[in-house]
């Protein structure tokens, strides 16, 4: 570090309680390269951000990364950033391979869409996808690969299948006796427990855990439990290092500068998708195919009422459901910021849609995580019976979580 720069740490760690972010590579002087930031102390610093308790580990060593749109390394705010692949390619790190989650390197394929293999234009490395036939990493495929990297922005909802590949990545790599190294990145949805909790019977991609659908914890939190709990296959156990966040709280408010998959566009959508995601099991239009992806439900059989929309192929979702009718709902995009699973619009769904049509679709229980929603809803349960029933759960679960805490 400069002289001016050690002047300018050392005033501020003085009079304003500031601290230093990061690391400053002084053979490498490209704009892309990770440069010392001095910050807030309030502001929450990702575990990508800081280089300097990390990048050590990584010397030497052929690494994987587990990457996506949102792995990046934000440098004097969150408008201004590299992506973690770039940044440690420039500083010459040896990058083997890449391997991609759901949606893809670059996050831009529907849900549920197959992803090749590639190569990165950027920067020529490899490309292996975890979505599809391939959600697990192969022994070929690990091969000569001395440490993986996981850095995804989850955004803390059962059904959201980051967790999932994060699942098979630490259980390829026990395997393989290969360490896992995760990033830590806020959990948007952290501020709160709730939703119902798998049974194991029906665990899916969709769902590999016995967790409540929010789980308020970051996602090395949950790379931890699962460790801690022995649910990777066989009981083995992942070489797991967390670089934890910096300033940090699961109360804290935390707003995604980049859209964490192609349908989650804001932080309106991403704090209604606990509560609007069960419609991916339904034959109910949740917003795909407008710009207001998990911020409205509706469908063409629905009652008339003055909001209404016409779902066209977009960006993430080039085959909505209902394509180019006219579907009548509800818009949810200024209701107040949720700090619990509203099971009011799937009630409110359900019970406008006529007996003439199937309402649940195949993945519903898959979603649900259980039968048991399902049966509540055809019974005429109200919301706060349904509600009411996942708590004995949820004050288990509790118990496990607690284990695994890193932040208040």
């Amino acid at each position: 570090m400069t002289s001016k720069n050690t002047y300018f740490f050392l005033v501020f760690l003085l009079f304003f309680s500031l601290i230093s972010c990061g690391q400053t590579n002084k053979s490498n002087k490209n704009s892309n390269a990770v440069k010392t930031v001095a910050v807030s102390s309030k502001e929450i610093l990702t575990g990508a951000q800081q280089t300097d308790l990390y990048l050590p580990i990584l010397q030497q060593k052929n690494i994987a990364i587990v990457a996506n749109q949102t792995s990046v390394i934000f440098k004097n705010n969150k408008d201004n950033y590299t992506h973690l692949v770039d940044s440690l390619f420039q500083l010459n790190n040896t990058i083997k391979k890449v391997f991609s989650p759901e949606h893809g390197f670059r996050g831009k394929a529907d849900a549920a869409e197959a992803v090749a293999d590639g190569v990165d234009k950027k920067t020529g490395i490899p490309i292996i996808s975890l979505y599809g036939k391939n959600k697990k990493p192969t022994a070929e495929q690990l091969e000569g690969i001395d440490l993986v990297v996981f850095d995804i922005q989850d955004v803390g909802v059962r059904f959201y299948t980051y967790i999932s590949t994060l699942h098979y990545i630490m259980e390829a790599c026990a395997e393989n006796n290969i360490p896992v190294l995760v990033l830590d990145r806020p959990n948007p949805n952290a501020h709160y427990v709730d939703g119902p909790t798998l049974k194991i019977e029906h665990k899916s991609f969709v769902g590999m855990h016995p967790v409540p659908l929010v789980y308020g914890m970051t996602i090395g939190e949950y790379a931890k439990m699962i460790n801690g709990e022995n649910w990777l296959k066989n009981n083995v156990k992942c070489d797991l290092t967390v670089i934890p966040l910096k300033n940090y709280t699961h109360q804290i408010p935390y707003h995604l500068p980049i859209r964490p998959s192609p349908n989650l566009p804001n932080d309106q959508s991403i704090n209604l998708y606990p509560s609007l995601g069960f419609f991916e099991g339904t034959i109910i239009n949740a917003g795909r195919g407008t710009e207001n992806q998990f911020q409205q439900y509706g469908a063409p059989f629905f009652p008339k009422s003055e909001f209404s929309y016409t779902p066209q192929p977009n960006f993430g979702s080039k085959y909505p459901k209902y394509e180019g009718k006219l579907c009548y709902g509800v818009n949810l995009k200024n209701v107040e910021r949720l700090s619990s699973v509203n099971i009011k619009y799937l009630h409110d769904a359900f019970n406008k849609t006529p007996k003439t049509e199937e309402f649940f679709g195949a993945t519903f229980t898959v979603h649900a995580g259980n039968l048991e929603l399902e049966q509540q809803l055809k019974e005429g349960l109200s919301v706060k019976q349904i509600h009411d029933s996942w708590q004995p759960a949820i004050e288990e679960f509790k118990k496990v979580r607690s284990k695994y805490l890193m932040y208040k």
